[in-house]
């Protein structure tokens, strides 16, 4: 609250001012400001691949997502918590309740090889999960190494 002292009032009663103290505002909204900026880094996936891109339309996400990643080092992880293949249908059957119906978002590092990731679906497939997602990067693919078909010979 604040007063104001006037020569021309000669009583001893102090005005009032009727004006809001904005600087405890502005202090509490530059400490949340800076609790949102350390926050919203931590709340990424941060599993280092690199996905290959794609100009397919994305499709609607479920609210919580199940990923099944497998990094270049051929490592297998399921959201941030690495498994071993073989127990990857069994901690993902753990995880859903035994739901096998949600579908499930594969990423694999661009370095990882075609049949490393045919093998990991094939666990998926023989586990009952027949809802799988491949997922890419969104936006134009990469353009710097040229697309050829491999030649077959009869």
């Amino acid at each position: 609250m604040g007063v104001t002292f006037s020569d021309v009032d000669d009583n001893d009663d102090f005005g009032e001012t009727h004006e809001i103290n904005v600087t405890p505002f502005i202090d509490v909204i530059l400490v949340l400001l800076i609790i949102f900026m350390v926050a919203a880094p931590l709340s990424t996936v941060d599993l280092p691949i690199d996905l290959p891109s794609s100009t397919a339309t994305p499709q609607k996400k479920p609210d919580k997502p199940t990923y099944v990643t497998i990094k270049s080092d051929l490592a297998v992880a399921i959201g941030e918590t690495p498994v071993k293949r073989v127990d990857l249908v069994r901690t993902l059957d753990g995880q859903a309740d035994g739901n096998k119906d949600r579908r499930i978002f594969l990423r694999a590092d661009r370095a990882v090889p075609y049949g490393d990731m045919m093998d990991v679906l094939e666990l998926l497939r023989t586990g009952g999960y027949l809802k799988v997602a491949l997922v890419a990067l969104e936006g134009v693919p990469d353009t710097s190494q040229p697309a050829t078909l491999p030649s077959v010979k009869p």
